[in-house]
């Protein structure tokens, strides 16, 4: 997983709340538990209809969404956070996220920022008017749109989990010192892992 410190990209403002994960990618493309091929099942639904945000010229290389309250409710795949992780998000903000989209996107290198309900409706409105650059701050918890800065919330855990890129097995292999140091100590006649 690669480390989250800043990133500058096109902010999408997404004029929806109670977006479940279904809506975020429809059941029909679940067919792989590989991270990879959800990109095309994207908000897919929506994307006939010519006039939703990421079929905007201006937001269809977007990296960071602006999204209404309660976003990723619904059931708890993963397959919606690497949807929009391989679409090329790197950051979603809303009011309030379920908990389980919520942990499933820090773990997958997606940053989740709480924001206040009236700071996100300011966004919206700054990038349907054009102001569409926006740098997100991990280290500082803030969001730069035009000249206004925002700031957002997240907790200390999963803010330190993507600033040092570690997903579950990153943190694993920060100790693969001590475990193949284990594995090695232990009875022959006992089940081990290593490969020598």
């Amino acid at each position: 997983m690669e480390k989250f410190i800043t990133h500058t990209g096109t902010g999408v403002p997404l004029w929806a709340s109670n977006v479940d994960t279904d809506q975020i990618i429809p059941a029909r493309y679940l067919k792989s538990v590989k991270r990879t091929g959800f990109a095309e099942g994207l908000f897919s639904n929506w994307r006939s209809d010519s006039t939703f945000v990421l079929n905007q010229e201006q937001f269809k290389d977007g990296s960071v969404l602006f999204a209404g309250r309660d976003f990723g409710t619904g059931s708890s795949r993963e397959h919606a956070v690497w949807a929009l992780r391989e679409y090329g998000f790197k950051a979603v903000f809303s009011s309030r996220f379920a908990d389980i989209f919520r942990g499933n996107s820090g773990k997958s290198g997606l940053l989740t920022g709480l924001m206040e309900q009236e700071d996100i409706e300011l966004i919206w409105k700054q990038l349907e008017a054009g102001e569409t650059q926006v740098t997100v701050d991990l280290e500082a918890r803030t969001v730069q749109v035009g000249e206004n800065t925002y700031s957002f919330d997240i907790d200390d855990y999963t803010r330190w989990r993507l600033m040092e890129g570690l997903d579950d097995i990153g943190i694993t292999l920060r100790n693969e010192e001590a475990i193949t140091s284990f594995e090695h100590s232990r009875a022959s006649f006992k089940p081990a892992v290593h490969a020598d």
